[in-house]
């Protein structure tokens, strides 16, 4: 389990961004983050990878120290060398258990090929494959169906189920709150840097409705003027 607790997050320490944030992380599940743009999921994330530094609570993996050994990390943006292949690419990291070809036979890339030819969907497939080899006990993915074709959305859909029965955490943001409902055991909704309230599967339907009629009403009035 990964616990955070009364976590601060600030940027020059002047504005906090993560302001006393609790959540608890259990095994065996997919936690889905969501919030409007500003409210801290980016900054959220970074902070449980180690890659932004908190100014005070505790983020814990059973009751030790998170460690960044025991994270893969999905950024929603990626990142790869020039002139590399795919291929080569993917040898950076080290799993032996991993068989590239035979997972490629899901994503369909062209392994010998220059990644700086490849479209953005097919970054985004090999950077999930990255994280499927890493094979970590904690899975953080930021916006992972951003740019992928239906069909890869299934695929990783399946394979995510597949992965929390092996005592996996699973973190995913994104924006299209139908492809967390369909897919989490759990969401959070983040608001001025705290977790505002977690709904179960069972109540998802009623959250989603929920969230659709906050955002209509909220702008409602503007919309009408603007539409007249």
């Amino acid at each position: 389990m990964i616990t955070i607790e009364n976590l601060v997050v600030s940027y020059n320490k002047r504005q906090n961004v993560i302001n006393s944030l609790n959540l608890k992380l259990s095994k065996k599940t997919i936690h889905g983050i969501v919030g409007l743009n500003g409210a801290g999921k980016s900054t959220l994330l970074n902070a449980i990878y180690g890659l932004k530094s908190i100014d005070s609570g505790v983020i814990k993996s059973e009751n030790k120290k998170m460690s960044k050994k025991e994270i893969a990390y999905l950024v929603s943006e990626n990142y790869f060398y020039s002139n590399i292949t795919a291929r080569e690419y993917l040898a950076l990291f080290k799993n032996t258990n991993f068989d590239i070809d035979k997972w490629n036979k899901l994503f369909l890339l062209p392994l010998d090929t220059i990644i700086d030819n490849y479209s953005t969907g097919m970054k985004k497939k090999l950077a999930f494959m990255v994280i499927l080899k890493q094979d970590k006990p904690v899975m953080i993915l930021d916006e992972p169906f951003n740019g992928l074709d239906i069909e890869t959305c299934r695929i990783i859909h399946q394979v995510l189920l597949k992965l929390k029965e092996k005592n996996k955490i699973i973190i995913i943001t994104s924006h299209i709150i139908e492809t967390l409902t369909n897919l989490c055991d759990y969401i959070h909704y983040l608001e001025c840097g705290k977790i505002k309230f977690t709904k179960e599967k069972v109540d998802f339907k009623e959250f989603e409705r929920e969230i659709f009629e906050l955002l209509e009403k909220k702008n409602e009035d503007l919309i009408k003027v603007l539409t007249e």
